[in-house]
């Protein structure tokens, strides 16, 4: 288990992803941007990893996971799936809810190939970056079961970097806990005692569209070929 640090346990809300990436890149000041990879799970967690990297100069690319919806409520994550298939089942919720292994392979099967369309469509414009022995901040707009960060922790962690930080707006306590131990380092700005829905602590939460998304990519990509062109 990693070190574990909580900057507040109150409930106060965020302006907007915006706010909540720039309040954690001053949380991370002392990460030096040279061989540092930020890294959002898509959509929302793109915007806070883009102000994490500006603010540090460091790089920006996307970690891709799903979760497994539970059978008759999507919402409810059984677990998660990566890009490079690292698989996660939540063992507390999944045999409570039906979630058997003939339904876990259907959806497993089913979010691979949504993950697949995202790759083919976000890879095009930024490729993939070389990971091993990079220093690694992963982040999201929030984490509730924390099943799709875990599976993206499991999934970097195959990478042989030199080390992953955790860095989270804000979560359960208990979840961040957890995950915390899958990190070598772990920051969140908020565990308020009461957690019930990710948007309740954004004043602005609205769904990232994929042309913004596109465009942070976009603009990621020209700084890569700018440097590049420089050397």
């Amino acid at each position: 288990m990693g070190t574990l640090k909580i900057i507040s346990e109150k409930s106060e809300s965020f302006t907007d992803r915006v706010e909540a990436g720039q309040l954690l890149a001053n949380e991370l000041k002392y990460v030096s941007g040279k061989n540092t990879v930020v890294l959002g799970i898509p959509r929302g967690g793109v915007i806070i990893a883009n102000e994490i990297a500006a603010a540090l100069n460091a790089d920006l690319d996307v970690v891709l996971t799903h979760k497994l919806g539970a059978p008759g409520n999507k919402e409810l994550a059984i677990g998660a799936i990566s890009e490079n298939k690292q698989l996660y089942i939540n063992k507390s919720i999944a045999p409570y809810v039906g979630a058997d292994e003939d339904y876990i392979e259907q959806e497993k099967t089913f979010q691979l190939k949504q993950i697949e369309h995202k790759v083919q469509m976000y890879r095009a414009i930024l490729p993939k970056l070389e990971l091993k022995q990079k220093i690694l901040i992963v982040t999201d707009d929030g984490v509730a079961t924390g099943a799709t960060m875990q599976a993206a922790l499991w999934s970097l962690r195959r990478e042989n970097p030199d080390k992953i930080i955790l860095a989270l707006p804000v979560g359960p306590k208990a979840s961040v806990a957890a995950l915390s131990k899958d990190a070598n380092e772990t920051i969140c700005l908020r565990t308020p005692p009461f957690f019930d829905a990710l948007g309740r602590f954004y004043l602005e939460f609205g769904q990232v569209e994929d042309q913004e998304l596109m465009q942070i990519l976009q603009h990621e990509s020209e700084k890569r070929k700018r440097i590049y062109e420089s050397r």
